[in-house]
């Protein structure tokens, strides 16, 4: 005697992976911003699609392109939003004057955003290789440097001249880029900073441990 045959169950759905948040058409758009900029900092620019984010984000196709409209649009929008995440979490612009103060978070900031950090030097990179995207990534980049001339005028009497200001953050570009790849870590990041707090505290005329 055969056995019965067994009922067809009903597909179950494929489970999203855990940490990412579904979104509706109404809301979302800052967890799309954010999607996008995990993928390229994990994946690159060239695998920056509707569906990956989409995929990324767990959310449908059609919700990146209501959000977006173009390819191009999600690429300027999660830059600047990058730009600013990273501008308001890296005390570049702290406001005090105090050597001390100046990017105080920055190691804090490698290790609460790597993905953030690392989804700007691939467009950099890219605007090498896609020339259109350079405008953008410069006027964006003014962004840093003006924040940053901002708080170095507040630091040294005489000022920071476009020259100077343009050294200091290469070289903080330079600590993130080397504590977000391995090759420096926060220890070292850290060192590197107290010599560029001492140097600015001499430049501004400051005696060791003067706070005024």
């Amino acid at each position: 005697m055969s056995e019965p045959a067994e009922t067809p169950s009903a597909p179950r759905p494929r489970p999203r992976p855990r940490g990412r948040k579904r979104v509706g058409y109404g809301e979302g758009r800052e967890a799309l911003l954010e999607a996008a900029v995990r993928v390229v900092a994990r994946r690159g620019l060239r695998h920056l699609t509707y569906r990956a984010v989409a995929e990324e984000a767990g959310v449908t196709h059609g919700l990146v392109v209501h959000h977006f409209g173009s390819r191009d649009a999600l690429i300027e929008e999660s830059l600047a939003y990058a730009v600013r995440t990273s501008l308001s979490s890296s005390l570049l612009e702290s406001g005090t004057g105090r050597p001390e103060d100046f990017v105080a978070g920055l190691t804090d900031m490698v290790e609460g955003d790597p993905d953030g950090q690392a989804y700007q030097y691939e467009l950099l990179l890219e605007a090498r290789r896609r020339p259109e995207l350079l405008t953008q990534v410069r006027a964006l980049y003014d962004e840093y440097f003006g924040a940053s001339r901002r708080e170095l005028d507040r630091i040294l009497p005489q000022g920071a001249s476009p020259a100077f200001n343009r050294l200091v953050f290469a070289a903080l570009d330079g600590l993130v880029l080397h504590q977000l790849t391995g090759i420096g870590d926060r220890a070292q990041t850290e060192a590197a900073l107290a010599e560029l707090h001492t140097l600015l505290r001499h430049l501004g005329g400051r005696p060791p441990g003067d706070d005024g």
